[in-house]
């Protein structure tokens, strides 16, 4: 095989590598997204739902604020957390995000996860009973359990507070509310029969979503149902719920919820115990998941407790880890989307992460991961660029060999694998490189991508956040003309950077004699450039560094080999 097919081959190897995986994989996901995007532009958000099963009822959306003190509540108020519950129906409905905001400026909106029925993106938590008698419903509203300070009506992660209600026909229900100092909310039932009569009662928790969300319209990620049901990832995005209605299995521990891009509401419930898990979706856009337990039956004079936690915060994977190791919440890590490289992926965010606090800048982290990964397959990429410095280098002679034989393929091709035996090339050299880079590649961009420790990360000057793209665009002269350039048109310096040393590389390589193969050649850092302006800018600096190290190695490698001799069967031909 001839080195210009060779190089054909590496540039179809590199753009398959890139781009095609990607796309062909996860072709089916951005189909469910783009049509996801769709529900919610076409779709008002004017549907509401008791926690009856079946009975669904429209309502007139108000303001979140208006929504907010139309009934009373428990204020919320930890470190990480902000928010209250309301009395009416006990219910989680108000959570927005402390350390979190909407853009990088400090003074921006926090996150807002959770909302009230009647309010536009509704999201919220249930827990109860269903069974026999006058059981606590959406419309119960509940008091707060006189104790040793009855004006507490603030839930903080030192004090739980608890409610109560009394059925009037022999049945009182306890329920603790209590969180920890990051977003797990654990909340504790207890049901006391002081009546003549034995009551059977099915406990539950089940979080609703009114209306489809606007997801962020990735193919590459996941947004939401999810959950483990029997140790296994269950992921369901909403056109499909609203396909199958509903999805019903059993499992012994889990967790079952609604993830976005960064942020998770799931229920946990004790991991030794045998639940059954229940997603949902209606044509009127209400998402349900929900776990079951079975029937306990509670004899006069006894009581029930029973426990199950609510997951409401941000997907912080060292916090998702702990909780996995000390709680016990099976696979909870999966909540973040690492995908098919997972075993890959997740180390290599920790390496980063490391560095990060080493360093104190993720983009310093990323100049340092950039330098270990080379070391890592230093002598791979050695044997590389050893092998293309040679190649370069025989050039004259390769020439000599086409121009003789240039009418017998065959034996030209022959001369050339000969020549290439002698002299220790590789004419598959090429490739190596972005081959070893690859998998890397993949893995930072998914990285970059689904982690939240990347959101809103600073690097240096113009970078204020390394996990979107690089905001300048060089058709504005990055900003110096008054002239906001449309998205396609936002080709950053960084981009630009890498593009460069792309064309230095390329230049560094033995250069195809085809005039068609050097267009094509010419043409790919066009392409890459156009390609990562897109990408978060944390990936373009590792590309381009990798570059550069490469460049520096590259130039290395080839004075060296320029100092050693050809062989003489080569100088004669």
């Amino acid at each position: 095989m001839s080195e210009q097919r060779n190089l054909v081959v590496a540039i179809g190897l590199s753009l398959a590598i890139l781009i095609g995986f990607n796309f062909f994989y996860e072709k089916p996901k951005y189909a469910e997204a783009i049509h996801n995007s769709e529900i919610a532009k076409t779709h008002p958000q004017n549907a509401v739902a008791t926690l009856d099963k079946t009975s669904i009822e429209p309502s007139k959306i108000v303001e979140r604020s208006e929504a907010l003190s139309s009934e009373s509540r428990i204020i919320i108020q930890t470190p990480k957390l902000h928010g209250s519950i309301n009395l009416k129906g006990a219910r989680l409905d108000d959570i927005t995000l402390a350390e979190y905001h909407e853009t990088t400026d400090p003074k921006s909106s926090e996150i807002m996860l959770l909302s009230p029925q009647n309010t536009k993106g509704a999201y919220f938590a249930d827990f109860g009973w269903q069974g026999q008698g006058k059981l606590p419903d959406v419309n119960t509203v509940w008091k707060i359990k006189q104790g040793s300070n009855p004006t507490v009506t603030t839930l903080t992660s030192e004090h739980p507070v608890t409610l109560i209600f009394d059925n009037g026909a022999g049945l009182r229900f306890e329920r603790t509310f209590s969180v920890d100092e990051n977003y797990l909310f654990t909340v504790s039932d207890k049901v006391v029969n002081n009546s003549h009569e034995e009551i059977k009662l099915q406990p539950y928790g089940r979080i609703t979503r009114i209306g489809t969300p606007q997801t962020s319209g990735y193919y590459i990620l996941h947004e939401g149902a999810i959950g483990v049901v029997e140790e296994r990832l269950k992921e369901f995005d909403y056109s499909k719920l609203i396909k199958e209605k509903e999805v019903i299995q059993t499992s012994k521990g889990g967790w079952v919820g609604f993830t976005d891009k960064y942020w998770l509401v799931a229920l946990v419930p004790d991991q030794g115990l045998s639940v059954q898990t229940r997603f949902s979706g209606t044509d009127a856009e209400i998402y349900r998941a929900e776990i079951n337990n079975g029937e306990h039956v509670l004899k006069p004079g006894s009581s029930l407790d029973y426990k199950q936690h609510l997951f409401s915060g941000a997907k912080v994977l060292r916090l998702l880890d702990n909780y996995e190791e000390k709680q016990g919440f099976k696979r909870f890590d999966l909540a973040v989307d690492f995908g098919w490289f997972y075993f890959v992926t997740k180390p290599l965010f920790y390496v980063l992460e490391f560095l990060h606090q080493l360093l104190g800048n993720l983009g310093v982290a990323i100049l340092v991961l950039t330098v270990l990964v080379k070391i890592l397959f230093y002598p791979l990429a050695n044997k590389s660029f050893n092998s293309m410095a040679r190649m370069k280098i025989m050039q004259p002679q390769m020439e000599k060999i086409k121009q003789k034989y240039a009418n017998d393929k065959m034996r030209m091709n022959q001369e050339l694998m000969d020549l290439y035996k002698r002299e220790k090339i590789n004419p598959m050299s090429g490739c190596l490189p972005m081959l070893i880079q690859a998998p890397i590649f993949f893995c930072l961009y998914k990285v970059f991508f689904v982690t939240i420790e990347m959101r809103h990360a600073p690097f240096f000057g113009w970078i204020h956040d390394l996990s979107a793209p690089d905001p300048t665009s060089f058709f504005n002269l990055f900003g110096l003309l008054p002239w906001d350039a449309p998205s396609f048109l936002i080709i950053g310096a960084l981009p630009l950077l890498m593009g460069a040393t792309m064309i230095l590389q390329q230049r560094l390589n033995p250069q195809p004699v085809d005039a068609t193969q050097a267009k094509i050649m010419l043409i790919m850092p066009l392409m890459f450039t156009y390609l990562f302006a897109s990408f978060p800018a944390g990936l373009v600096i590792y590309w381009a560094w990798s570059n550069i190290l490469s460049i520096a190695q590259q130039m290395l490698i080839t004075k060296r080999a320029e100092n050693v001799p050809i062989s003489t069967k080569a100088k004669k031909r």
